[in-house]
């Protein structure tokens, strides 16, 4: 009798996985900070910068789909 083999994720997939992970931290991180050294002055340039309100949300999102993608992809069958 032959044993089958019933792996969910190979290890494809968790490098995938990894890779999505890396990708959607890295967003985080550029969206992070903004922090004012005076709280009653309002600096819109530290808030409201290319990076955090475009980079860093095309990120996360692109870490999301790699992830779908990792979830997605199937195993190599030997």
């Amino acid at each position: 009798m032959e044993k089958k083999n019933n792996v969910l994720f190979g290890r494809d997939n968790f490098m995938w996985m990894a890779i999505g992970a890396v990708v959607i931290l890295a967003g985080i991180f550029l969206m992070a900070g903004g922090k004012s050294a005076d709280p009653n002055i309002f600096s819109d340039n530290e808030v409201y910068s290319v990076r955090r309100i475009t980079i860093a949300p095309i990120m996360i999102i692109l870490g999301l789909l790699i992830e779908v993608y990792a979830i997605m992809k199937k195993t190599k069958s030997a």
